[in-house]
């Protein structure tokens, strides 16, 4: 039995509630409520966060999510910290071409849809052997093909811009793997794959770049804590120092609205040289040994 209730795990190490303070604000003749980012996941996690830094930088925000209660949520967020941009809730299933090319228009009608955040994402961990296939198509289909079904369909609109930016939400285990998270690691090394056709085809005007982190303090990842320190046979504290952070250098979670900073940063005339490639943010864990 873990040494922790979920409610325990969530008050520890889940994420903390975003202020004004948390935004990295940044001077871009871009960012501009005219100027529309699609924003997928903004329901919760770290596109919510997302979704909130890059409103809280002037931006018009269409948070794309099948949550419409947690769309709702985060647009009242925005409005309580009385950012510059806004968040227009779209509800959409990303398992559904239709509904993602709904979403594009729905957020062009928004003003000049200049950047997509392709963030949405779940997990499922076994091994290989025993690893479901409706749960490997579903993550298929929600982490891999969606994103590029959403740049497919964004591509017109930052041709008629004259510019755009996509950014990719990869992980670590984008650049190395661990056992029982097959799906996940396929996936997120597929999306640096997407990252390099874009500014491959991108004539430098469309950009493409991925962002990996470890461990976030998110609620998905806070909610599993107790499961994964109990399979472990040690304490929810022992998992988050040895299983997650055991190989960093860096001995903390990220907080979710760090990781929308990187976006923030990312999809800025200050990032124009960033094209097609990673922004690795998980505290030398694949980049240093002991």
């Amino acid at each position: 039995m873990a040494d922790m209730t979920v409610e325990e795990a969530l008050a520890k190490y889940g994420p903390s509630k975003i202020t004004r303070k948390d935004i990295l604000t940044l001077d871009d003749p871009g960012y501009t409520p005219d100027n529309v980012a699609i924003v997928t996941g903004a329901a919760s996690g770290i596109g919510r966060a997302t979704a909130l830094c890059l409103a809280g930088n002037g931006l018009t925000v269409a948070g794309v999510d099948v949550d419409e209660a947690g769309l709702e949520a985060v647009q009242d967020r925005a409005a309580e910290l009385d950012l510059p941009g806004s968040i227009e809730p779209v509800t959409a299933d990303l398992r559904s071409e239709a509904d993602i090319e709904a979403a594009v228009e729905t957020a062009a009608d928004l003003g000049e849809v200049r950047y997509l955040a392709n963030i949405a994402g779940l997990q499922t961990i076994a091994p290989i052997a025993e690893f479901p296939t409706e749960k490997y198509d579903l993550m298929h289909d929600v982490m891999q093909r969606a994103p590029l079904l959403l740049t497919k369909a964004a591509w017109p609109h930052f041709e008629a811009a004259g510019a755009g930016v996509v950014g990719n939400m990869c992980s670590v285990h984008g650049h190395i793997v661990t056992k029982e998270k097959v799906a996940y690691n396929t996936v997120k090394f597929g999306l640096r794959g997407l990252t390099q056709s874009i500014a491959a085809e991108g004539g430098g005007s469309i950009r493409g770049f991925s962002v990996s982190t470890g461990y976030v303090k998110t609620e998905l990842v806070a909610k599993q804590l107790p499961d994964s320190a109990d399979s472990r046979g040690l304490t929810v504290d022992e998992t988050v120092q040895q299983v997650m952070l055991g190989h960093t250098r860096v001995k903390e979670m990220m907080e979710p609205y760090e990781v929308g900073n990187l976006f923030v940063q990312g999809f800025s005339e200050h990032a124009s040289h960033l094209n097609g490639g990673d922004m690795t943010h998980e505290g030398g864990m694949s980049l240093t040994y002991e």
